[in-house]
């Protein structure tokens, strides 16, 4: 049986819709957009693609102001489409392995990591920032997905995962980030 691993060399951050508009629907979204801002800071160190998602930004604003800064180096797609795998210009830039966080886990992160399998990716579900505003969509989405093929984890695994060693370089930088 084939064991998936995550491989930095190999991997891209996407980060599905953290707008303003679900700041306040999301349970635990403060806990979530930090979760997600060790997960973009731990990519930019090892030189992850981030790709991030904004459904519909007239209607829901953009992107939350508290990723700005870890997400400066981001390639922001703006899209209708619920899949960011839809989204027009969205690209893995040769990788073949995604972490996904966002928001809501039962539609457009569902329908963005059932696209992302489709085309033979590997996906890892950073379960820990994930949101949907209700608690039974949430847990149905990460076991439909996870069913289907996607790697359930948590942001702190999914961290050390990538650094593979403490002698990597920016280990001490990346245990700060989560301390």
């Amino acid at each position: 049986m084939k064991v998936a691993r995550l491989e930095a060399g190999r991997a891209a951050l996407l980060v599905v819709d953290i707008q303003e508009a679900f700041r306040d629907v999301i349970p635990e979204a403060e806990a979530l957009i930090a979760r997600t801002e060790i997960l973009a800071r731990a990519a930019t160190l090892l030189e992850l693609p981030i790709i991030v998602s904004e459904q519909y930004p007239k209607g829901l604003g953009r992107t939350v102001t508290e990723l700005g800064d870890a997400l400066a180096g981001a390639v922001v797609l703006e899209k209708t489409s619920f899949s960011a795998a839809g989204a027009e210009g969205f690209t893995l830039s040769g990788r073949d392995q995604v972490i996904v966080c966002g928001i809501e886990t039962h539609i457009c992160v569902a329908q963005s990591v059932l696209d992302l399998l489709a085309t033979d990716a590997e996906v890892w579900l950073a379960c820990d920032a994930l949101g949907s505003r209700s608690a039974d969509d949430r847990a149905l989405a990460i076991q439909r997905l996870s069913l289907a093929g996607a790697v359930p984890s948590r942001t702190e695994s999914i961290c050390f995962e990538l650094l593979k060693d403490a002698k990597n370089p920016h280990f001490k930088e990346i245990q700060g980030l989560i301390k």
